[in-house]
């Protein structure tokens, strides 16, 4: 199994990154030869930006492409393509245990300045195993503006062998004086038959409930994964997709916005048991304390900004469930939209076509974009820091119109 496997509907980046390890892979091995690098070998690009709407596999290119650069599978000398996925090199890179590939993914809400010095200190090191220092930045899109200008120096600057792989939704997500240093590969949404396809070939899906997966989530990788493995997810989209049903009245809108609001809260929670506990116990033993034991002086501040840190977590965790909740609404009043225009693109949900026809007959389509309009104001409204209740509140009155 190549590397580039788990890669969806994405032939134009793969083969792209395909023909980059190459020509790194020929510099590496010239390098070590004492002989000249050709001159397409010698123009591998130290820096390198992926964008994509969300589940399009920005984080899973970049960490192929981890790979590739650190495969030393014997058939390369043979002709053969770095990127087996079998080698040392390409096992450590994608499991997370290679010496010399660093994966930064933040469960946070910002990568701040202090994290990202640490980043660029990792990024000065020489590769231990002689082939690439590679540092992939998974949210490069949450970097705080000071951790930006750090992240700017190194790369500007690099270090010799050192690749920056940096992920983000979208061009206007990173500093443009960091993006244009950068090699700029855009993903694109993969179709639902590749998603499909991908969830019965590598998850022993069901065809069926992969197909129904898929086409619920648009094409989004991970959700289409979490949504036809996961039963606790697919219990969560149907209370979603019956809100629409319930905002006939003032009472019946507070009540459904107060009801996912506490979804997302208790999805949060759960985070924090599966996580925080671990987390406590680990830096208490680290700190010379033990379970139930008391601390040692001078650890009050180190367990203060652990707790600070689980806070910010959580808020996160909340943020992103209440998010994704507020996808599967908006997904909904587009195959609303979609009957109403009479268009002839297939519905997402077709699981609850009674509710959505019912709503397409009872309403029009300036009523339709109006709600639409309502959902996604209330997803900046929560980029822009406001409570969750009253962003959803909000929403839920403005749906009744």
């Amino acid at each position: 199994m190549a590397v580039w496997d788990d890669l969806v509907g994405q032939a134009r980046v793969e083969e792209q990154l395909a023909a980059a390890a190459r020509d790194a892979d020929a510099f590496v091995t010239a390098h070590a030869a004492g002989e000249p690098a050709s001159e397409a070998a010698s123009k591998m690009t130290h820096a390198w930006l992926f964008t994509g709407p969300p589940g399009s596999g920005r984080a899973t290119a970049a960490r192929a492409f981890a790979a590739a650069l650190q495969c030393v599978s014997p058939d390369r000398a043979l002709g053969g393509a770095p990127g087996c996925g079998f080698c040392d090199g390409c096992h450590t890179s994608l499991v997370g245990t290679h010496a010399d590939v660093e994966v930064v993914r933040t469960d946070l809400l910002s990568i701040g300045v202090k994290e990202t010095r640490d980043l660029v200190r990792r990024a000065q090191l020489s590769p231990a195993g002689g082939r690439w220092q590679v540092i992939v930045l998974e949210d490069a899109d949450r970097l705080t503006e000071g951790a930006g200008n750090v992240l700017l120096k190194a790369v500007e600057e690099p270090a010799p062998r050192t690749v920056w792989l940096l992920c983000a939704p979208s061009l206007e997500d990173v500093l443009p004086t960091i993006r244009s240093r950068c090699r700029h590969l855009t993903l694109r949404t993969p179709s639902v038959e590749a998603v499909a396809d991908m969830l019965v070939r590598r998850d022993g899906v069901e065809p069926a409930a992969a197909q129904a997966a898929a086409r619920a989530t648009q094409g989004h990788i991970d959700r289409a994964r979490r949504l036809a493995t996961d039963e606790r997810a697919r219990a969560r989209r149907a209370v979603v997709l019956k809100l629409p049903m319930r905002v006939a009245d003032v009472g019946g809108c507070l009540k459904a916005a107060q009801e996912l609001v506490d979804a997302a809260g208790e999805d949060a929670k759960q985070v924090a048991e599966e996580v925080d506990v671990k987390e406590t116990e680990e830096l208490k033993a680290a700190l010379g304390g033990g379970q139930g034991g008391r601390m040692p002086r001078g650890t009050a501040g180190a367990m203060k900004e652990l707790e600070e840190r689980q806070k910010r977590r959580k808020t996160r965790t909340q943020r992103d469930s209440l998010d994704l909740a507020l996808t599967d609404l908006t997904g909904f009043y587009r195959d609303v939209l979609t009957l109403q225009l009479r268009a002839s693109s297939a519905l997402a949900n077709e699981d609850v076509r009674d509710a959505v026809e019912r709503i397409a007959r009872d309403t029009t389509p300036e009523r339709t974009l109006r709600r639409i309009e309502a959902v996604l104001a209330c997803r900046e409204a929560l980029d822009r820091n406001v409570a969750p209740l009253l962003a959803v509140e909000a929403m839920t009155m403005a749906l009744r119109d």
